[in-house]
């Protein structure tokens, strides 16, 4: 549907001012913040990461050869905490990255091949207020998608939604238990602004060996043709609807004393879409609407241990709306908005524990487009460091 065809009702954004003027609203039935400096009251908490990263042979949808590409990059973010008692936490953290981009905190603070290193801010990414009654949790404000997953494929970690979220975990016997995760939020669109809304709901169930969940992620498209803001993002995610369904199952064992993690998620849209809808890239792509992704994961990041682990992707153009999920197995889209699906490849992982702050993890990805000849390699090293 284009803009000029959808009502003109405008719905509501989320901005820091507003959502800071809901959270006070709430704090007036919190405990009182006279003993905020006390050290059992509030933890601050951080983490710093150095990143090598190559692009290289890689070519568009064209056929047009991309020039090799090697950066160094950093991502910081700082946050605090604050739980006057066992019933409220009030939290904000900051976090660097370009106004522009909601999926990606990195900056890059080297070319080797004197290409533009773009621009470096820093936003609030999360800023909220959650309490806790019986086995839920419940938050307002901008935060972390309340949602079982196992990897980024369909929600990328970095996007925080502003809205209300909810977690409600029961016992289901000695050794089980069920997950259930819901909520309604505004979407960002870069760092300042929001576009488009989002319903969530899902069940998981875990047990000692295995956990199995299932769930939807609703998104409706900004409905007010005047605003811009959805501009941004890539292949037109502004102005579609989504509704994925998300199917995940992993099973959790031990292979030569170590822990070893199996896993598989199976994603649908089942939105209907034309192929003669008036946004060629939807019509082109009407009926690529499913993806999977199939992983193994063996040993762990504690101190001194190795983890190596191999992740096979194949994810169609409108399975998941790439505006939101993950950006790091390739390099398609522009400098703030990539656009991970119409891909299937491979990710190889190795990765080593320093100590309980920091460790190192080295990564493979080998990728084509699903639909056209446009792939893409990339090579990566990170340094992370946690506090």
């Amino acid at each position: 549907m284009s803009k000029q065809e959808k009502p003109s009702n405008r719905v509501w954004k989320p901005t820091p001012h507003k959502m800071t003027a809901a959270i006070c609203m709430l704090l007036i039935t919190a405990p009182s913040f006279a003993d905020i400096y006390k050290s059992d009251k509030i933890k601050f908490y951080g983490d710093f990461r150095t990143r090598f990263e190559a692009d290289f042979d890689s070519q568009t949808a064209a056929g047009v050869a991309r020039q090799d590409r090697n950066r160094l990059r950093v991502r910081a973010r700082l946050g605090f905490a604050y739980t006057p008692d066992k019933t409220w936490e009030y939290g904000m953290r900051l976090r660097s990255g370009a106004d522009g981009s909601q999926q990606s905190p990195h900056i890059t603070i080297l070319d080797f091949d004197d290409n533009d290193t773009g621009q470096a801010s820093f936003n609030f990414d999360k800023w909220y207020l959650k309490g806790k009654a019986g086995g839920g949790s419940y938050w307002v404000g901008r935060n972390s998608l309340p949602y079982w997953k196992q990897n980024e494929f369909f929600w990328d970690d970095d996007v925080t939604p502003a809205g209300v979220g909810g977690t409600y975990k029961m016992s289901t016997g000695d050794n089980s238990k069920l997950e259930i995760n819901a909520g309604y939020f505004s979407l960002p669109a870069g760092m300042q602004a929001f576009s488009g809304e989002m319903g969530t709901a899902q069940v998981a169930f875990h047990a000692n060996a295995f956990t199995v969940a299932g769930g939807l992620l609703n998104i409706k498209a900004n409905q007010d043709p005047t605003d811009t803001d959805g501009d941004i993002y890539q292949t037109g995610n502004g102005d579609r609807d989504y509704s994925t369904w998300v199917l995940s199952g992993q099973w959790r064992l031990k292979a030569g004393n170590k822990p070893m993690k199996i896993g598989a998620d199976i994603m649908s849209n089942t939105k209907s879409y034309s192929a003669t809808d008036p946004n060629t890239f939807t019509a082109a792509n009407h009926d690529q609407t499913t993806g999977y992704d199939l992983f193994v994961l063996w040993g762990s990041t504690k101190p001194k241990q190795w983890l190596f682990g191999y992740f096979y992707a194949n994810i169609e153009a409108l399975a998941v709306n790439s505006s939101y999920a993950q950006d790091d197995w390739v390099r398609w889209g522009n400098a703030t908005q990539t656009r991970a699906t119409d891909m299937k490849g491979s990710e190889f992982r190795v990765a080593y524990g320093l100590n309980k702050q920091q460790n190192l993890v080295g990564r493979l990805y080998i990728v084509e487009s699903i639909q056209t000849i446009e792939d893409g390699n990339r090579f990566r090293v990170d340094w992370n460091v946690k506090f």
